[in-house]
């Protein structure tokens, strides 16, 4: 059995996790809007509930569709796990982190359908937070795979086809 470092310093991205956790939890229960802010223009409930339903049911699919392709490879943690192999294809071949990028889609879904402000912010926070995870992810993913350069090239990172 390895020596592992606790869990609470961090050496394999868990705080990572913990933030990640954080913000999650603040799209599903924080706040929708503030004092200050707008109401949802009546307009746009309608657009927005349907919009909302197709990202919903994208994210869902996807989270689904690549976490069942990753296998045994899966883990929370940014770094990869000791036996792990690099993942290319599937949806990994049209974006690297398609669980990242599910998970946006479900958050601006979710803003939508609840027609809340905080809400739209708190998605981009997401956003910004898996770039920033990503990161840190891509750094481990090229240290352990030689070709992972090849495929940063090929590939975009969360949003396929875009960024």
């Amino acid at each position: 059995m390895k020596d592992r470092a606790a869990w609470w310093k961090g050496a394999r991205g868990e705080w990572y996790v913990v933030v990640q956790g954080l913000i999650l939890a603040l799209i599903a229960l924080g706040p929708r809007t503030a004092f200050g802010l707008p109401e949802w223009p009546p307009a746009l409930t309608t657009v927005s509930t349907s919009a909302a339903w197709i990202l919903l049911a994208l994210g869902a699919g996807a989270s689904i569709v690549a976490v069942l392709h990753l296998g045994p490879n899966l883990t929370p943690l940014p770094h990869p796990k000791d036996e792990a192999t690099l993942v290319e294809s599937g949806l990994y071949g049209v974006v690297r982190h398609p669980i990242y990028c599910a998970l946006i889609l479900m958050a601006f879904g979710w803003a939508l359908f609840v027609q809340g402000w905080l809400t739209l912010a708190y998605a981009a926070l997401l956003f910004v937070f898996f770039d920033i995870k990503s990161r840190r992810e891509e750094a481990w993913l090229m240290a352990r795979f030689p070709d992972y350069a090849a495929y940063r090239q090929r590939v975009r990172k969360l949003i396929p086809f875009l960024y």
